[in-house]
């Protein structure tokens, strides 16, 4: 009968292939959301569904006025692997798992940091704009770089950090490793350098791609001081999260000189206000928070969403899948 069903709000952007699972139960009942609904209508929408046991987040905010509004949330997940954006505690206070979509994405967003280091070291603006805009004379004052023999700061090495290290091992890189929550003996047996002081790493590294979480330790972690740190010919990728680097610090590394160029696919504010002073230095490419928002990394993320879902209701959540394992 309904009334035994379980509802759950999924966001506009899950799959078919995650439908497609839950929609093979019928205990579930599936109500989408736009993907980028405000706080107010989204606690609105929660109030008005209610009772309301799982939702499927995209970007939305998640915490204590939307387990209220729910009034018997089961389990809360998200559509990628970043949670910055749910009050973890405030979920562990109702004994409510918080899961994310594991390594689904990893793979997206470890290419797109390869693709920021290689299009920044092989100038492909520049190189496009001398084709179409006649001036083939000019190609050899605007020499690109290889990734060959370069030195790589990877910044994390989580699920995404490790298949960035693979890849750039793969171009014959150095790759160094800063994680102080990682053993020197993983990192070694992955082929990489531990190193255990970021600041005494940085000069050492012709690019830096940032794969930590945010989280209080890591705001502000590329402040003006630590940038300083890098050679004025190495590249700072960030595809991990927002505030981890300070933009007007990076402004003006990239301004002065101090620094060669910037791959983001983060903001401090996303969207980021149109004209932001980033947006017109021509050393800085940047992508709109899609890094693990490929065709395939959707497909996979929403499956496995949908099956952390299922095993959450069903009362044996997939472990390795819960962040608060507390409420286990």
């Amino acid at each position: 009968m309904a009334t035994n069903k379980k509802k759950i709000l999924i966001t506009e952007s899950f799959s078919q292939t995650g439908r497609a699972l839950l929609g093979e139960r019928d205990d579930i009942e599936m109500v989408e959301f736009p993907n980028m609904i405000s706080a107010g209508d989204f606690q609105a929408m929660l109030m008005q569904q209610a009772p309301v046991h799982g939702v499927a987040l995209g970007p939305t905010r998640f915490g204590e006025p939307e387990l209220e509004a729910s009034r018997d949330m089961k389990v809360v997940t998200r559509i990628g692997v970043g949670y910055d954006a749910v009050d973890v505690p405030a979920l562990s206070r109702r004994k409510v798992p918080l899961m994310t979509a594991g390594t689904a994405n990893s793979p997206s967003v470890a290419e797109q940091a390869l693709f920021m280091m290689l299009w920044l070291a092989k100038r492909a603006a520049e190189m496009h704009a001398i084709v179409r805009d006649g001036s083939w004379g000019y190609r050899l004052g605007k020499l690109p770089y290889d990734l060959y023999g370069k030195t790589l700061l990877i910044v994390g090495f989580g699920r995404i950090g490790t298949r960035t290290a693979k890849r750039c091992l793969a171009m014959e890189m150095q790759v160094l490793v800063y994680d102080p929550y990682k053993s020197a003996e993983e990192i070694k047996a992955a082929g990489c350098e531990p190193v255990a002081d970021l600041d005494a790493a940085l000069p050492r590294a012709d690019f830096v791609s940032i794969h930590c979480p945010k989280t209080p330790e890591t705001v502000g972690l590329f402040n003006a001081a630590r940038l300083s740190l890098m050679k004025p010919a190495a590249y700072l990728i960030n595809t991990a999260r927002g505030g981890i680097v300070d933009e007007k610090a990076l402004h003006q590394a990239l301004l002065s000189g101090k620094l060669a160029g910037a791959g983001l696919d983060v903001f401090e504010q996303e969207p980021p206000p149109v004209g932001h002073e980033l947006h017109s230095l021509p050393n800085v490419i940047m992508a709109p928070h899609v890094a693990g928002v490929t065709r395939e990394a959707v497909d996979r993320m929403s499956e496995q969403t949908a099956r952390n879902i299922l095993s959450a209701l069903d009362g044996a959540p997939i472990r390795q899948n819960v962040i608060n394992q507390d409420v286990l």
